[in-house]
């Protein structure tokens, strides 16, 4: 029987380490300062254990591809009901994901990554939108660490500002979601981070 040794570990995690919490859009993110108009900006931070993994790319791909299976489910409802207006679909971007020249993170296009940040989003007729996961614990030797998942939304038209407006407060349930899931699973050691 194979176990997997971060999940051993997230049984005794502290109670801390769980909980995904509403934080301001952190000044030394890529995305911070992303659109001169912004008609979403958020950001939710966990605490990360010290022997988490510190590759950026790494913890995200780690949290997109834990997420809840209700998750998946909305995401086929929300594709339903796009497809009608013409915007792009989850289905439509993993057949951009199978692209072997495509730079993606999931569904989602890489914009940037860095020792601490990966920046990865889409760009759509009706809005652009940028995703942060950056982890915050500065040095190596630091006593404490975070992950925030940030992102800024910029709508181009009505049907943007409509849109953002009836998905917003699934998008932070699927966020918070996310995290504290990562966070139960157990999050990629620091020896996993070879790519």
């Amino acid at each position: 029987m194979i176990v997997n040794s971060c999940s051993f570990e997230s049984l005794h995690m502290p109670i801390e380490f769980k909980f995904a919490t509403p934080v301001p859009l952190p000044a030394q993110s890529g995305i911070t300062h992303a659109y001169q108009a912004v008609n979403l900006a958020d950001a939710f931070a966990i605490q990360l254990p010290l022997s988490a993994s510190r590759d950026p790319e790494l913890l995200a791909r780690f949290i997109f591809e834990n997420q809840p299976s209700w998750v998946g489910k909305l995401l086929v409802v929300r594709d339903t009901i796009v497809a009608g207006f013409g915007l792009k679909t989850a289905k439509h971007l993993a057949t951009l994901a199978n692209d072997a020249k495509a730079k993606r993170l999931g569904i989602f296009k890489i914009y940037s990554t860095n020792e601490t940040e990966i920046v990865v989003g889409e760009d759509d007729n009706h809005l652009d939108f940028r995703l942060s996961v950056l982890d915050s614990g500065g040095a190596a030797s630091a006593s404490e660490r975070h992950l925030t998942l940030s992102t800024v939304v910029h709508c181009h038209n009505l049907l943007g500002r409509v849109y953002i407006l009836v998905i917003a407060p699934f998008h932070r349930m699927v966020v918070k979601a996310s995290l504290r899931r990562a966070a139960r699973i157990g999050w990629p050691q620091a020896g996993a981070d070879a790519k």
